[in-house]
């Protein structure tokens, strides 16, 4: 699963810097990112946080959105509530499938920019929290889906998405090993020669099998994980600064 990331603001302006829009980017960093929970050196999806999504409406210049998608079908804020834990994260099998979230895959599908993602490890009754990034440190691009919610009864505009995740690869196997689960999950992350192709409008079933095609485990050669401190209960220090750093657990092997 993906239910805690770090983002940073570079992270997140990457793609419009990628652009050379310089412009753009000014425009992010001045009007956007103060609307957001930015910078995020650690959040729980569970905390519904703020950050940027490019849609597949508006491709070169980001959104503002929340954490955990509203479909538009929600008829008021106690429904909300009650769904919105359970659509952080989207899985990539059935998404084309499910009530939640199948409209979302044939025409709403986003990108979100990130520089790493945290995952739970279980030894000895015990859990220990890894930070999984690019070897390389530079952002990734996580597939997601993205809803528009007006809501009823104060007419005001919610902007919202889910994570899709895929099978988890060899290291992810290693790591997110929950006894609750059946198989190791990860986040559906894009290599970026396949990002346009996920923004894509999908027309027909050989569209639809296009996107599929694109949800697959991310290769291991190219990631790298350490693990952390606590990211639960009262040893947790929040969103802080240094918490991906590497902290060692000497009854661990990995």
């Amino acid at each position: 699963m993906c239910y805690d990331i770090k983002a940073s603001y570079e992270a997140q302006i990457s793609r419009a810097k990628r652009m050379g829009d310089l412009e753009a980017v000014e425009e992010i960093l001045e009007n956007l990112i103060p609307l957001t929970d930015l910078p995020i050196h650690h959040a729980s999806g569970f905390s519904h946080p703020e950050l940027l999504i490019y849609t597949d409406d508006t491709p070169e210049f980001p959104t503002v959105a929340t954490w955990g998608l509203v479909p538009h079908w929600v008829k008021d804020e106690d429904q909300l509530k009650n769904l919105w834990n359970n659509t952080l994260n989207a899985r990539g099998e059935t998404i084309f499938e499910k009530p939640s979230f199948k409209q979302y895959a044939k025409n709403n599908r986003c990108l979100i920019y990130i520089d790493g993602f945290y995952e739970h490890h279980h030894f000895n009754k015990k859990t220990y929290p890894f930070f999984i990034q690019r070897k390389d440190e530079k952002p990734m691009a996580l597939g997601g889906l993205w809803s528009e919610w007006i809501n009823p009864k104060t007419k005001g505009r919610m902007i919202t998405f889910s994570i899709v995740t895929t099978k988890g690869n060899s290291m992810m196997a290693k790591i997110h090993n929950n006894p609750k689960l059946k198989d190791p999950r990860m986040p559906l992350i894009l290599p970026q020669e396949t990002e346009e192709q996920w923004l894509r409008i999908t027309e027909n079933d050989i569209d639809k099998q296009k996107i599929t095609s694109l949800i697959q485990s991310y290769t291991e050669e190219e990631l790298k994980a350490h693990t952390v401190g606590k990211l639960r209960g009262k040893e947790y220090l929040g969103n802080v600064k240094g918490i991906s750093k590497q902290i060692v657990y000497e009854e661990l092997e990995f």
